[in-house]
C-alpha cells in the first residue's frame, strides 16, 4: 500500500453503508479518516459496521489483526462538519438527493482548505450540478465506489463539465492507493454502471412480474447465462430496492420511458420491503 502525496486526511460525509465502507478502505490504506454524520447514533452505527467488516476480513485472513486494529485507530467519528476542516480530500456519501448534496458541498466549500478535492459518491446525479454549489467547481469530481466497498475492486470516476485535470489525476491515484481500479465516465445520466445496470435489474423484475419465470429462475438464468455473480432480483435486494427505485426514477426523468421503474418495484418500496437491509425484499432474509 502507498498513500498519495498531499493527501493525509480523508473526510467522509455520511456513515451509512457506503460512507463506512469508504472510511474503512481509506484507513486501511494508511490515511487518517474523519467520518461525519448528522446524528451520534448514525456515526456509532457506521463505526460498528466498520468493526464488523474488519472482523470478517481478519477471520478470513484477508487482514491481520494488527492491520485491522491500526486501521480502526485512524478513524474518528463526528457530527460536526467543521471537523473535516483539515481534510485534503473529502468523499460525500449522503442521501441521493440533489438538494441535500448541494447543501453539503456548499458547506464543504467554506470549511475545507483551498486545493482540497471534493468528491461525490453519487451513482446517478449530475456532478456538474453538485459542483455548481461551490466556488471551486474545478476541484469537484465524481468518485462512485461499488458496494460493498471493502470487497468490490472498481471505482467510477466521473468528470464534470468543470472538473480540472489535476483533480481527476489525484482521485485516480487515490483509488489506486486503495487497490481499486478506475474507469472514467462523462457526466451523463447514470454514468457507465447504472445506465446499464439499473435497466438490467428492472427488466428482471418485469420478467418475474409478468410471469415469464419464477424469481429463482430469472436469477438463475441471468447468472448462468451471463456469468454474473447475482441475478437481477437478488442484486436489487443487495443494493436496496429503494436505492434502485431512486436511480430508476432519475434515469427515467433524464432519458425517457425505457427507464420507467417497474410497478412491482414501486410496490415493494411502498411496503418497506427494501431487500437485505430490512430482512425482506424479493427474497426473505429474516434468518
Amino acid at each position: 500500500m502507498y498513500t498519495v502525496d498531499g493527501v493525509e486526511t480523508v473526510g467522509v460525509v455520511g456513515a451509512g453503508t457506503m460512507g463506512a465502507g469508504i472510511a474503512q478502505v481509506a484507513a486501511t490504506a494508511g490515511y487518517d479518516v474523519v467520518m461525519r454524520d448528522v446524528e451520534t447514533e448514525f456515526v456509532e452505527d457506521g463505526l460498528d459496521r466498520i468493526d464488523d467488516s474488519l472482523g470478517r476480513l481478519v477471520s478470513r485472513e484477508s487482514l491481520t489483526e494488527a492491520t485491522a486494529a491500526a486501521a480502526r485507530r485512524r478513524i474518528d467519528g463526528t457530527t460536526d462538519l467543521a471537523d473535516l476542516g483539515d481534510a485534503d480530500l473529502v468523499v460525500e456519501a449522503v442521501l441521493e438527493q440533489m438538494d441535500v448534496k448541494q447543501d453539503v458541498f456548499a458547506s464543504l466549500d467554506e470549511i475545507t482548505p483551498e486545493g482540497a478535492v471534493l468528491a461525490t459518491n453519487t451513482s446517478t446525479l449530475s456532478v456538474t450540478t453538485i459542483a455548481a454549489a461551490t466556488e471551486r467547481p474545478g476541484d469537484v469530481v465524481g468518485l462512485h465506489f461499488m458496494n460493498p466497498v471493502p470487497v468490490m475492486e472498481g471505482v467510477e470516476v466521473v468528470r464534470a463539465e468543470t472538473t480540472a485535470d489535476p483533480t481527476v489525476s489525484l482521485v485516480d491515484d487515490f483509488a489506486d492507493s486503495l487497490d481499486k481500479t478506475t474507469w472514467e465516465s462523462a457526466d451523463r445520466p447514470g454514468f457507465v454502471v447504472n445506465r446499464v445496470l439499473i435497466p438490467w435489474v428492472c427488466e428482471g423484475i418485469r420478467a418475474y412480474d409478468e410471469g415469464v419465470a419464477s424469481k429463482e429462475d430469472v436469477d438463475t438464468g441471468l447468472k448462468l447465462g451471463t456469468n454474473a455473480p447475482m441475478g437481477p432480483l437478488e442484486l436489487g435486494d443487495h443494493i436496496g430496492l429503494d436505492v434502485v427505485l431512486d436511480a430508476a426514477e432519475t434515469l427515467h426523468d433524464e432519458l425517457g420511458d425505457k427507464y420507467r421503474p417497474p410497478v412491482l418495484l414501486e410496490r415493494k418500496v411502498d411496503a418497506g420491503h427494501l431487500g437485505k437491509k430490512t430482512g425482506c425484499g424479493f427474497y426473505d432474509y429474516a434468518e
